[in-house]
């Protein structure tokens, strides 16, 4: 159960990573006030109301597009790594704390001291389960 629960968490946090630092583009357009498409890594089709300019370029009437197109660009995670090459007092005096006892966390005892060495166990002047007839099976 425990290495299923390391699986599932070293996949989420890659797709953590992933997702962070992965930048898209949301295309998305406008007829008038109403959203009417919205595409994600290509340019929006659009509605077809589109205002085409006029073949004459001698005579030239403008009307204002009621049509409009927005690009929002969510950019993603550059940087991954700290810097290491500025620490901080507290940063290198915590570092030096977590190195040592970590080092002395598995020093292991020079001989093994029993606590019961100095123990007898009772003696046994009848056997119980004989006495009320009770026998495990």
């Amino acid at each position: 159960m425990k290495q299923f629960f390391h699986k599932i968490m070293s996949l989420t946090m890659a797709f953590v990573v992933l997702f962070s630092t992965m930048s898209f583009t949301l295309n998305m357009h406008y007829c008038g006030d109403t959203l009417v498409e919205t595409a994600i890594f290509q340019k929006a089709k659009g509605c077809g109301m589109e205002m085409e300019k006029p073949s004459t370029e001698g005579c030239s009437i403008t009307k204002k597009n009621c049509c409009d197109d927005e690009q929002l660009a969510i950019e993603g995670q550059d940087e991954l790594q700290l810097q290491v090459d500025k620490i901080t007092f507290e940063q290198h005096l915590f570092i030096a704390s977590f190195v040592y006892t970590y080092i002395n966390l598995f020093e292991g005892l020079e001989n093994n001291v029993s606590t019961y060495e100095e123990y007898k166990p009772p003696l046994v002047i009848r056997q119980l389960y004989k006495i009320d007839e009770t026998y495990l099976i």
